[in-house]
């Protein structure tokens, strides 16, 4: 493996948008892991554990429903 194809450990998790907050739930009900889920969006699980607790992006989860 290369210098250039290793991960850098000191960059930051990529930051949650509204939208990915509406696809977390999505991918919830569809039987995902909570722990499965942030690796998908190369995040902590404890922000994916905010948003389906409504304490991050309140509203996404009714948005989901509604985009079905």
């Amino acid at each position: 493996m290369k210098n250039d194809d290793k991960r850098n450990p000191g960059r930051p998790a990529y930051r949650l948008t509204f939208e990915d907050a509406v696809m977390i739930w999505k991918l919830k009900w569809q039987g995902w892991l909570q722990s499965r889920i942030a690796a998908h969006f190369d995040t902590n699980a404890g922000r994916v554990s905010e948003v389906l607790t409504g304490k991050r992006f309140p509203g996404s989860e009714q948005a989901a429903h509604a985009s079905f």
